[in-house]
């Protein structure tokens, strides 16, 4: 984990050496000379962390690095707050005398600004500062560098992974034999059956079969279930007269794989072998016997002299006009199997290859022709009869203890490894012990199987640092949480995670990351909305897994008064804490570090007193830090029906203490029924985000100032009245945002406005004129809604033409027609919700032409016309049909239209003349097209 520390805080470095030329002007060299040195570092760090499960100096010698990387962080961090501080008063007395100083701000030289604000004994002092400061981290470096050649670090290990090693024991464990079956395997009827008709199809050609899924899920044991099959080993027509497994793994040569092959397979006697046994009559079964082997050995001396072509030839010759099965288990990489699938021909002749992995990719990819099966986790029946079958084993257990037995099953969310281990594990407790395990479950399950850990860490140690960073992040949020991708994202940006590619926004390389760590099955996805991934879960086996990692590095700290009656003082060396109870009841802020760059609050309770907010002004004083602040309240069932009159003005105000935090990049304040923001406010900066995200009734009313947050990307809150956003050009999210308000606005420099969401509850003209929106060059998702639907209608279609990014689009309101070039208008629109009365022709001989349309959803309150017809070649993406027509009568739709329709969702008249095929298509989940405001959801802590 280091090492992703390391690399995090070598490109801090730089991008203060980038932004902040100016005022490292004068330690340049120093703060180059620090980078260069961590850069140096990093070529050791890798092999060390290997090394360290072994020997604790080499664990020593990399904390140590670890705590140097933090240093350095907090030295650049620490003297920005300075100079901060110092700037404040000489940009009050240059406004005071604008006049006087106009010339200052008109200069372009980056060292007059420099004099302009810091005199010469300010900047001294202050670079003085950050020289002794550096000077003392080299110092540390140099004693770090000492020590590595002082105890030959480097040689520690080298001489490779001797047997009695830890490692070597661990890679031991996983290792998989084809032979060891168990008996007794709960689940994956249906997965087998499926994929034992693919193996016995008839295909001629060679197929190959990924099976992927999360580590523990089962891939080997299915694969084992279908290589002993009695039907795969009898198979009718030609036999597979070999069959061979091989464990792969992340380290592989691919000689040693295909000698593994060879052995695991019949083909170590060669034909001609079989050919002389056979005429050996008289010889007796034991002496048979004693020769087959003696033949099989002299093979394994030849096959351990013979280079990779050598090998291959071997399998070749020897697999010419057989069929064979192949298992290749624990694929970490796609060229894996095409390494060496030149060795196996394809004789037309029925052979398969079966690839269990962990990664979607390398499931997709192995081969040209792939069938792939991502294994689902097992049923909680099926979960509950194979926890029974291991903890109980068929004698009575009274009904306390299946109560928390099922309550500890649940956890395990269907995985069958934890399931496994748990029942084994109680099996051998006494019921008055069973409640300790349930209330520490992972940390038992830990202790009592290395199996387990070691499984789910080998996807850990594949991560590139940037996914290691992303996926320690997830530790933060509760077990068995729903995360917001959305949110998610803009988080992982603002913690400084996310470098920028050539051709892709922070943004998108976050999304990218998250996508990663879904394929490697690290993270599940929960939810899909509007086709994209809207929430995801990570399994709390890997979550304990983050949670153990971000540990053994002060990543982060998590508190639950619950649980802790007082923080331990290892959270004064942590840099992120994840709070789980109110602090309200519980105010501990002394306890925490003060260079804490993150605070995430969960489960907070806010009424109408709004008691938390006498908290936040000694937490904006204390954690001058921070980058990250996001409390999340839920709302009280007594603020439901009231009005933002109610709570006083003064408790509606952000603490002007907000400006002390200028390193701040996020701010989340949802549902805290903020209206009014200080002056200060101006100082943020770096921020980012603003999410302010609260009920429908409560507005917020933003200063004028926030038009110099230049950085500002994300602006999600309540809006009406003025919004200066003109001049933020790196704005990408406006949501929630007045009809009114909007109007105001000219869009020209909002380049990079991704999207926009558009709101009205009050009477407004007739006409919602398109052409501001079309001036959007980048947006991709537009929504327009009003609770008066009939209120408005919508004029100038063409300008959308300019928006050719645009994917979703959602509008409320009288739909007078629909133009007739929609396929040439919107060529890459993939969703479609339009709501409303409908005063236009059969809408669907317009919409069918759009070639990207995946998902529609019609919902009018009123139709012109009684018929309604989808003609053959329509909607050939569409997946999601929900359309409400109440005057509808009559609906025809073409065999060949709609055929990758997935979800339909239609009124019950039984005059609709559909193909048989679309009745047994069963309605969308609600979410999947879920609209508008997502009520408050109190265990969810990630809404829209």
């Amino acid at each position: 984990m280091v090492d992703a520390v390391i690399s995090f805080v070598v490109n801090k470095i730089g991008d203060y050496l980038i932004q902040e030329a100016v005022l490292f002007r004068g330690v340049k060299q120093e703060v180059k000379s620090l980078k260069n040195e961590l850069e140096w570092m990093q070529c050791f760090l890798q092999d060390a962390e290997r090394k360290q499960i072994d020997d604790n100096v080499i664990r020593k010698w990399v904390s140590d690095i670890r705590d140097v990387a933090y240093d350095i962080e907090d030295a650049l961090d620490t003297f920005m707050l300075k100079i901060n501080e110092q700037e404040a008063p000489k940009r009050r007395r240059i406004s005071a005398s604008i006049k006087k100083f106009s010339s200052i701000f008109c200069k372009d030289s980056s060292s007059h600004r420099e004099s302009s604000f810091f005199s010469k004994g300010e900047k001294a002092v202050n670079q003085h500062n950050i020289g002794k400061k550096i000077e003392e981290i080299r110092q540390k470096l140099g004693d770090i560098s000492r020590k590595r050649e002082q105890y030959r670090l480097e040689d520690i290990g080298n001489k490779g992974e001797g047997k009695d090693s830890a490692l070597y024991r661990l890679k031991e464990l996983r290792r998989d034999t084809s032979f060891v079956v168990d008996d007794h395997v709960v689940g994956f009827e249906d997965d087998a059956k499926k994929l034992l008709a693919k193996l016995l199809d008839g295909e001629p050609r060679r197929d190959v079969i990924s099976i992927f899924g999360m580590g523990g899920l089962g891939k080997t044991t299915l694969a084992k279930k279908l290589y002993h099959n009695y039907d795969v080993k009898n198979k009718d027509g030609p036999e597979f007269h070999d069959r061979a497994w091989v464990s792969v793994s992340q380290d592989y040569k691919t000689e040693d794989i295909l000698r593994m092959i060879i052995k695991s397979s019949h083909i170590m006697l060669e034909r001609k072998d079989e050919e002389s046994l056979r005429r050996k009559k008289m010889m007796s079964a034991e002496e048979l016997e004693r020769e087959k082997q003696k033949i099989k050995e002299l093979r394994k001396k030849e096959l351990e002299k013979m280079s990779q072509e050598d090998l291959e030839r071997y399998l070749q010759i020897s697999l010419n006009g057989r069929s064979y099965l192949l298992v290749i288990d624990d694929v970490w990489h796609k060229e894996a199997w095409e390494s060496f699938k030149r060795a196996f021909p394809d004789n037309n002749n029925g052979s398969r290859v079966i690839i269990t992995t962990r990664i979607r990719e390398v499931a997709e990819r192995s081969d040209e022709k792939v069938h792939v099966h991502e294994l689902p986790f097992l049923k909680p029946s099926e979960s509950w009869k194979l926890f029974c079958d291991k903890a109980f084993q068929n004698s009575n257990a009274d009904e306390g203890l299946k109560k928390l037995g099922r309550e500890m099953v649940e956890k395990c969310r269907g995985l069958p490894l934890a399931i496994v281990v748990l029942g084994g594990l109680l099996s051998t407790k006494r019921p008055h012990e069973w409640r300790r395990v349930h209330h520490h479950i992972w940390q038992h399950l830990r202790d009592d199987s290395i199996h387990i850990s070691f499984l789910l860490a080998l996807s850990f140690n594949d991560l590139s640092f940037e996914l290691k960073l992303c996926f320690l992040y997830l530790s933060l949020l509760p077990e068995d949480f729903e995360i917001h991708v959305e949110k998610l994202i803009r988080l992982l940006v603002a913690e400084g995670f996310i470098q920028e590619k050539e051709g892709q926004i922070m943004e998108e390389v976050a999304e990218s990351h998250l996508k990663q760590l879904i394929n490697r099955s690290l993270v599940q996805t929960e939810k899909r909305c509007w086709g994209r991934t809207a929430t995801c879960r990570v399994h709390d086996l890997l979550r304990d897994l983050a949670i153990q990692k971000a540990k053994e590095s002060n990543f982060a700290y998590y508190y639950d008064a619950t649980i802790h009656s007082t923080p331990p003082p290892v959270i004064l060396s942590c840099r992120r804490q994840a709070v789980y109870s109110e602090v309200e009841r519980h105010l501990w802020f002394q306890h925490y570090n003060q260079l804490s760059r993150s605070f995430l609050f969960f489960n907070q309770k806010w009424d109408e007193s709004l008691k938390l907010t006498q908290h936040l002004p000694p937490l904006f004083t204390r954690f001058r830090l921070l980058r990250v602040l996001d409390v999340e309240c839920s709302q009280s069932n007594n603020m439901l029906p009231v009005r933002k009159n109610v709570v006083p003005e003064s408790k509606r105000s952000l603490p002007k203490e907000i400006g002390k935090l200028i390193h701040l990049k996020y701010l989340g304040l949802r549902n805290a029924y903020i209206y009014h923001f200080p002056s200060s406010f101006v100082n943020l900066k770096r921020l980012q985000t603003l999410d302010i995200y609260g009920t429908e009734w409560f507005f917020h009313e933003i200063p004028i100032e926030i038009c110099k947050l230049q950085e500002l990307k994300h602006l999600i809150g309540n809006f009406r009245g003025p919004l200066p956003v003109e001049n933020l050009t790196n704005l990408q999210t406006l949501k929630y945002i007045n009809l009114e308000c909007w109007s105001e606005i000219n869009p020209e420099k909002l380049v990079y406005l991704r999207e926009l969401r558009i709101e009205s509850d009050s009477r407004l003209p007739k006409k919602f004129d398109l052409e501001s929106i079309g001036k959007l060059k980048s947006l991709q998702i537009l929504s327009v809604r009003s609770k008066l639907l009939s209120d408005r209608s919508f004029a100038s279609w063409q300008a959308l033409a300019h928006c050719t990014c645009l994917v979703d689009l959602r509008l409320s309101g009288t739909i007078e027609k629909l133009p007739r070039n929609m396929e040439e208008l919107l060529p890459n629109l993939e969703c479609l919700k339009l709501s409303g009365p409908f005063l236009g022709d059969d809408p669907m001989a317009l919409l069918e032409n759009l070639p990207n349309l995946m998902i529609l959803v019609l919902d009018f309150i009123s139709y012109s016309e009684k018929k309604m017809i989808c003609s053959a070649n329509g909607f050939p993406r569409l997946e999601i049909l929900k359309f409400d027509f109440y005057e509808l009568e009559e609906w025809q739709v073409h065999e060949d239209s709609m055929p990758m329709l997935r979800g339909l969702k239609i009124p019950e008249i039984s005059k609709f003349r559909i193909p048989e095929r679309l009745r047994s298509i069963p309605p969308p989940a609600d979410w999947e097209c879920e609209d508008g405001r997502v009520p408050i959801n109190n265990s969810n802590y990630f809404q829209p």
